[in-house]
């Protein structure tokens, strides 16, 4: 299990520093929404959403306290987000019939969601998911895109919608 979130972690990480100020900015492999509330608000109700389905988050990533303390470290002194975190989770329904239909959708567990705010847009919160790519068999295709389908519920709840 270290392995996988490790790799998700590093997922995860390659997307925070493609992403900008607004949903619309998000690069293709991911989908979310802009919403004006407060991050911790947003960030309650992304929790929840998971949570009251029964899922569990395995890990959160604080993306934005990372890279505001190792700034200095690489040579940059930018601040890219006020606050900014991943959560981490799986569904056992879910990744069971993505693996059944072909194993290796494992490189997919477990499943990230985001939310984010820059300072140049206070009030503004991002939250978003990486989008997994509905391929292989059409077993897996169909398993792949329930799991988007919950993604994207999640994110269209802690929205607000």
């Amino acid at each position: 299990m270290g392995a996988a979130i490790g790799l998700a972690l590093a997922a995860v990480l390659a997307l925070s520093g493609a992403v900008a100020a607004s949903a619309s900015e998000l690069p293709e492999s991911a989908s979310g929404k802009t919403v004006t509330r407060a991050y911790d608000d947003v960030r309650f109700d992304l929790e929840s959403a998971i949570v009251n389905r029964g899922l569990v988050i395995d890990y959160v990533s604080h993306i934005g306290e990372m890279l505001a303390r190792t700034g200095g470290d690489v040579g940059s002194d930018k601040q890219i987000f006020t606050k900014a975190e991943a959560m981490l989770f799986c569904s056992a329904r879910l990744s069971r019939a993505a693996m059944e239909a072909r194993a290796g959708n494992l490189a997919f567990c477990p499943y990230a969601v985001f939310l984010f705010e820059t300072p140049d847009a206070p009030g503004q919160v991002t939250v978003g998911y990486r989008k997994l790519p509905e391929t292989g068999s059409d077993a897996s295709k169909a398993a792949l895109a329930n799991v988007n389908a919950l993604l994207e519920e999640i994110v269209q709840e802690a929205a607000g919608e």
